[in-house]
């Protein structure tokens, strides 16, 4: 199994990267600097396919293929978080990975250092028998252990980007606590994804269209990056059950807006909005967001890499007690 990607690939990404930095210090925005990035962009799309695990090559492509495109193209005209003022690992490390870095102020540690005790991470969950199980659990299952393999990646992120000096905003802010559609997909899940959606495609639309059509569109183009995300991974043409689903919630959360201007006093209480929010998204999830993921016997392909994983990971650390004389 080709483990050298590991290494080849971030190499890879952090070489494009600096060679991005580089020629926007000396080309201004626009075609020109779009046109000398175009190698770059063409790089990012390749290199997910050369992670050899299901997980692995998801994360990259949704890193590199998802992200870091957009983060070039809002690089090429002047917007984004990329600056090339910006020093070669604090570039690097925003290009590559879902972080932002945080304002220099004297809460940035205080921020950091909220996000690392709220966000603890986890072990994923392991998999009882899939044949045991309801098709619904099991995407459920499967659904924890996304949020849980993020919630586990993305402070580790943080660490590492203190550790370099570099104070990095949080991605998630339990979203499980959400009371309408809107709190949810603007201010608690995924928040590098809105950061990056926003001024590509939610503020250019909606200074031509309005803002009903700068969210759908939002919704839209996130859920052809999903579709785009979900090919990495299975290898299998989309089927628009991730378009759909995102563009329903895209409709979804218009229509809550509207109602909340027509009642602005019939505001449900946390303890019912929160439930029905939480329902409203698991409900959608297991309809039209997992199977296409994990559907058609990828789940088996799935949790086999899992296994696989995992037990490489026992083995290794059994050979380093071993190295280190605490184990026989």
């Amino acid at each position: 199994m080709p483990h050298h990607s590991v290494v080849t690939v971030p190499l890879a990404a952090a070489f494009a990267m600096l060679y991005a930095r580089l020629v926007t210090t000396f080309v201004g925005p626009g075609l020109s600097r779009l046109f000398f990035l175009a190698p770059v962009l063409t790089l990012l799309l390749i290199l997910p396919f050369a992670a050899p695990f299901y997980s692995t090559r998801g994360t990259a492509a949704f890193f590199l293929a998802w992200l870091g495109e957009f983060k070039l193209l809002l690089l090429a005209s002047g917007r984004g978080p990329l600056d090339p003022a910006l020093h070669p690992v604090p570039f690097v490390f925003t290009a590559t990975l879902p972080v932002k870095l945080l304002r220099h102020s004297p809460d940035a540690a205080a921020v950091a250092e909220k996000y690392q005790g709220r966000h603890h991470g986890g072990a994923p969950p392991s998999f009882p028998r899939k044949d045991q199980m309801h098709p619904y659990a099991t995407f459920a299952l499967y659904g924890i252990y996304i949020y849980c393999f993020l919630d586990f990646l993305l402070p580790c992120l943080a660490a590492l980007g203190r550790a370099l000096g570099m104070g990095l905003e949080p991605q998630f802010d339990k979203p499980y606590l959400s009371t309408s559609l809107q709190d949810f997909w603007g201010r608690r899940w995924n928040l590098m994804a809105s950061a990056v959606l926003r001024p590509a495609v939610y503020i250019p639309v909606r200074a031509r269209l309005g803002a009903p059509a700068g969210v759908l569109a939002t919704f839209l183009v996130s859920g052809l990056m999903h579709e785009v995300i979900a090919y990495y991974i299975t290898f299998q043409l989309p089927t628009g059950q991730l378009t759909a689903f995102f563009l329903l919630h895209g409709a979804s959360m218009r229509a809550e807006r509207w109602g909340a201007r027509r009642w602005p006093n019939a505001r449900l209480p946390r303890v019912v909005a929160t439930p029905l929010v939480v329902l409203f998204v698991l409900s959608t999830a297991l309809w039209l967001f997992f199977p296409p993921l994990f559907g058609d016997g990828m789940d088996d392909r799935f949790i086999a890499e899992f296994n696989a994983l995992l037990a490489s990971l026992v083995d290794a650390g059994g050979r380093l007690l071993r190295l280190a004389g605490i184990a026989r």
